[in-house]
């Protein structure tokens, strides 16, 4: 019920450029990264999560900045110029910050220290120092006014499955769990194709217009359709006979309904196989 409330409160009060930095090569970069530094599962999921809030937060908060400072239409290009070199010069910055918190949140003897994270951005030809690099990680903490222990879609996941588990479904408990982190790491890595596939479904259509796929944001950001869309491929692959009652307690549970599930589930499947009949 906690996770739900969140999930809501999170949906009720989401930004119109949600997903923005999410693409492929972002999320492959921290993914790679975390794998490099031998970080838990979780650490990439939350510095992804905190990447996206803490960039969005701070591009609306430079553009409302901007808006009040400027007094001309020219000086307004030069300024938006500059301010958009200053992101792009201090991403790979702030990214690095963003997966060392993530690293600290999760209670791991292997935190990332700075002369680990100092050391990967020298290898990158970036002259930062360790105080830069501290004011880079309070920066990210100051702009999300120190609210970052944010619950993942892999939380989402193993609460869900934990309540199969204790409503009596039987589940093959190991293998799920190891299936689920890899759909999740593909949905991930895959999320416009997939999402796409799922909106075209939803309005039988292959050309959604603007309004559509703006309507259709707070689905792509649903974290209890993405861990019940996991759990739920996850089972089909593995025990196809038990997927259809697993289904249907998915949806007991959240209120999901099967169909959704079930369409999520195809939209996976359709990009794992590369066919559009799975």
């Amino acid at each position: 019920i906690q996770l739900a409330t969140e999930n809501e409160q999170r949906l009720s009060e989401l930004s119109d450029e949600a997903g923005s930095f999410k693409e492929t090569q972002i999320v492959e970069f921290i993914f790679l990264l975390a794998e490099k530094w031998h970080l838990d599962q979780p650490v990439r999921y939350q510095a992804v999560e905190l990447l996206e809030r803490f960039m969005i937060k701070q591009v609306e908060q430079i553009c409302k900045s901007s808006r009040d400072n400027v007094r001309s239409h020219e000086q307004e290009g030069s300024s938006w110029s500059s301010l958009k070199d200053q992101i792009c010069d201090t991403f790979v910055l702030r990214l690095v910050s963003c997966i060392q918190l993530a690293s600290k949140l999760s209670l791991h003897y292997n935190i990332v220290n700075s002369d680990r994270a100092l050391q990967f951005l020298q290898s990158l030809k970036y002259s930062y120092t360790k105080q830069e690099l501290l004011e880079s990680e309070l920066a990210v903490l100051k702009t999300l006014h120190f609210q970052i222990n944010v619950s993942t879609p892999l939380a989402y996941v193993e609460l869900l499955l934990e309540v199969l588990g204790y409503n009596g479904c039987l589940l093959p408990v190991r293998p799920l769990h190891q299936m689920c982190v890899q759909l999740l790491d593909f949905s991930y890595l895959t999320r416009d194709p997939i999402y796409s596939t799922l909106l075209e479904m939803a309005i039988e259509n292959s050309t959604p217009n603007q309004l559509q796929v703006a309507k259709f944001l707070a689905v792509k950001e649903d974290s209890m359709l993405l861990a019940v869309g996991i759990i739920s491929t996850s089972m089909f692959i593995l025990e196809p006979g038990h997927w259809a009652q697993v289904v249907e307690h998915l949806s007991s549970v959240t209120g999901i309904t099967a169909q959704s599930i079930s369409e999520f589930s195809y939209a996976v499947l359709k990009h794992i196989v590369g066919s559009p009949t799975p």
